[in-house]
Order: structure tokens, then C-alpha cells, then sequence
């Protein structure tokens, strides 16, 4: 006998599909970065320049990246019951 899983509610459906499509965005936004480096190369701008160019515009990418952990992390948290419900 194997024991059923536990359906997700819609809710924590519906976050999954919106942290998928949070991580799709990030990713596509690093890879036109990263193409937008590559460019800037092609057109005679040092590596050094371009590389500190690179990690200024990730921070913004990477901060968005950790507030959604962030929130994804907080909404995922069991909820306590008062005393009183005990």
C-alpha cells in the first residue's frame, strides 16, 4: 500500500508559479547582461571596465534574487496557534 501525498493548496500552487516565473525574469535579466557585457567588449572597452560594469548591474539582480527568497521563506513559515486555541 503506498501512502498518497498531501495536495498543495492553490495557494502554494500559485507561489510556486510566481517564484518560477520571479527566477525565469532573473535569469533572462543575468543573460542580457551578460550579452550587453560581451558588446561593450566588442567595442573596445577594457575587460577591467567591463567586468566592474558586470557586477554593478548584478547587485540590483542579486537583491531582487534574496527578497524573494526572503518572502517565499516568510510566507512558507507554519503559523502558530494562540494559547488560546491550544
Amino acid at each position: 500500500m503506498s501512502a498518497k501525498k498531501p495536495s498543495k493548496s492553490a495557494s502554494q500552487r500559485a507561489m510556486s508559479t510566481t517564484g518560477y516565473a520571479y527566477a525565469f525574469l532573473l535569469i533572462l535579466q543575468i543573460i542580457l547582461i551578460s550579452v550587453n557585457a560581451e558588446n561593450r567588449i566588442h567595442q573596445g572597452d577594457s575587460l577591467i571596465e567591463v567586468l566592474i560594469w558586470t557586477i554593478n548591474q548584478c547587485i540590483p539582480v542579486l537583491k531582487q534574487a534574496s527578497n524573494l527568497q526572503e518572502k517565499q521563506k516568510k510566507s512558507l513559515l507554519p503559523t502558530h496557534r494562540s494559547f488560546k486555541e491550544q
